[in-house]
């Protein structure tokens, strides 16, 4: 006996996926034919002033411009999508149709899920392979050609943890000129502080070597304090500039796979301020799973044949779809400003709409 028996698709389940999928390709394609073209009247001033030729603009900015907006807008053109072929179908009484020939509700929302499915793994591929590298190209091509603003910057207050029994901190970091100011450095034995050496400024030499420059050194023996100071002391310590180094929106530019390291790595040294680089990992697993919730409120409300039609569908679609983004970018500022954790804060939004989703499924048309 098998509880789980295959579903067999159909050529009505074939037609409502390819009408699906055909809407949210051709609305993701104009939507961004009309941003290029706003953002070229944007920045054409600017390309005319470096002398950029059209290869350089479509191939080394606009090929890159292209997927971060598709993502962007993937799930509001998902929800349109659904609300305008289901209303259609619901307009033109197929869907009457489908029930009185003894096809189920639940039977109907089927091809909407295996759609939004294959959105959903798109759209999960393009934000976590695809989008990092093309956003590190994009902000280049903006650093060089139009904003002019530096593409990396020195990090300020910096902490970090060598190994289990040694904490640097610098309050600021020239990377120009890869030296520090303020520096101090902690020895520790288990919970005893065995060592501390401050000074003035530590300058970069070579491969885990520095220089500590008008320094005071502090050993600790047993109660014993032993006091040394100089201009210059060499040190050899298990770190680099690029450490002290932040790039602008790094934790845009990771795939999934170097974030986690990057998050492993950080937090083995001690590093803190990484509430964004965990948002932008949890955000690339949570934003998927709205194609399936907003095409489910979208199939339940566009179902019920109204007055109005297929206009005050898409009217209260685009309503319930505005509201959810901008429920997500709320949810996320808590994390940002209010030290909410980062996984609740991403999904607060999913699991709210969910509940509204399965509530306005229940009460869809039999």
């Amino acid at each position: 006996m098998r509880i789980f028996a295959p579903i067999m698709l159909k050529k009505i389940d074939y037609y409502i996926i390819k009408k699906f999928l055909g809407t949210y390709a051709l609305s993701i394609v104009l939507v961004i034919s009309i941003a290029i073209v706003i953002d070229i009247t944007e920045k054409m001033d600017d390309f005319y002033r470096e002398g950029l030729d059209m290869k350089t603009i479509i191939f080394d900015y606009y090929l890159y411009f292209i997927p971060y907006y598709i993502n962007l807008f993937s799930s509001l053109f998902t929800f349109i999508s659904v609300i305008f072929v289901t209303s259609k179908l619901a307009y033109n009484s197929e869907i009457i149709a489908m029930l009185a020939g003894g096809i189920s509700f639940k039977r109907i929302v089927v091809p909407y899920m295996i759609s939004a499915a294959l959105i959903a793994v798109f759209t999960f591929y393009i934000s976590s392979e695809l989008i990092p590298p093309s956003i590190r190209e994009r902000l280049k091509f903006e650093a060089t050609y139009i904003t002019h603003e530096v593409f990396e910057e020195s990090a300020n207050h910096k902490q970090l943890k060598l190994s289990n029994n040694e904490i640097v901190y610098i309050e600021r970091f020239n990377l120009k000129k890869n030296i520090g100011y303020r520096f101090s450095y902690d020895k520790f034995d288990g919970k005893r502080l065995i060592q501390r050496i401050t000074a003035n400024r530590i300058e970069y030499d070579s491969l885990y070597h520095w220089t500590a420059v008008y320094y005071n050194k502090r050993d600790f023996v047993g109660l014993k304090e032993e006091f040394s100071k100089g201009d210059s002391l060499h040190l050899e310590l298990n770190m680099i500039p690029k450490d002290f180094a932040e790039v602008i929106k790094e934790h845009e530019q990771l795939t999934n796979s170097q974030l986690n390291d990057y998050i492993d790595q950080k937090q083995e040294r001690g590093i803190g301020g990484l509430g964004a680089y965990q948002l932008e990992l949890y955000k690339r697993f949570a934003n998927p799973f709205a194609s399936f919730i907003l095409t489910l409120i979208g199939v339940s409300i566009a179902s019920r044949k109204v007055r109005g039609g297929t206009g005050l569908h898409i009217f209260f679609g685009l309503l319930l779809s505005v509201t959810y983004m901008l429920f997500n970018l709320t949810s996320i500022s808590f994390t940002v400003k209010g030290g909410f954790p980062p996984l609740l804060s991403v999904w607060l939004p999913n699991i709210l709409y969910l509940g509204i989703g399965i509530y306005l499924y229940k009460k869809a048309p039999k």
